[in-house]
């Protein structure tokens, strides 16, 4: 859903998509093809948020800010599945792991890769083409030419999701049995270490 805040309207390209079950509000400004899964709350009512193309914010993500504030998903930014941003700004092509924190005043570089789990305290700097990993976070190594084209590739998916979305999503009864022509999707995503 989309809501309007203190004469704020939301401002989304229509090549994006705002799954239904997340909650888009205020001064929030969304580019082109970006996904929005359920269960993100993207809270722009005391500062901006603004989200460039090709991001993607999964399910259970929340973005906001204290007032005054603006929050920065830079192209092509990947925000894994239960991540907080807080009032940060996150640099171009990064990947955001899985229920991170992301707390006021961070700046991430290009090209980072954040843990998942990893806690990023307020006004911390992280230049880019970092790993950054643990509680309180810390930069472990460099990012690599072969996890940043692995990280590329994934967020491409991300980036194919809206199309896909606004085609075939639509709510449906479950069957009540596994259908006989249904195959287990094996599609060969590689992980890196």
């Amino acid at each position: 859903m989309v809501y309007e805040f203190e004469g704020y309207v939301p401002v989304v390209d229509p090549s994006s998509f705002i799954h239904p079950q997340a909650a888009v509000t205020g001064n929030v400004i969304i580019g082109k093809n970006v996904y929005v899964g359920p269960g993100a709350a993207i809270r722009g009512d005391w500062g901006q948020i603004i989200i460039e193309d090709g991001c993607n914010v999964q399910e259970n993500c929340t973005i906001h800010m204290f007032p005054g504030v603006t929050v920065y998903l830079r192209k092509n930014a990947h925000i894994g599945h239960g991540a907080i941003i807080h009032g940060a700004d996150i640099g171009e092509n990064c990947l955001i792991g899985m229920n991170s924190v992301i707390m006021d005043n961070v700046k991430i570089g290009a090209e980072c890769v954040v843990g998942a789990l990893c806690f990023v305290p307020a006004d911390m700097v992280i230049e880019k083409r970092k790993v950054v990993v643990g509680n309180p976070a810390k930069v472990v190594k460099d990012v690599s030419d072969e996890m940043i084209e692995w990280k590329t590739e994934g967020t491409k998916i991300y980036q194919q999701l809206p199309e896909d979305c606004y085609s075939t999503l639509k709510p449906c009864e479950p069957l009540r049995e596994i259908p006989a022509d249904r195959k287990i999707q094996d599609k060969g995503y590689k992980t890196w270490n």
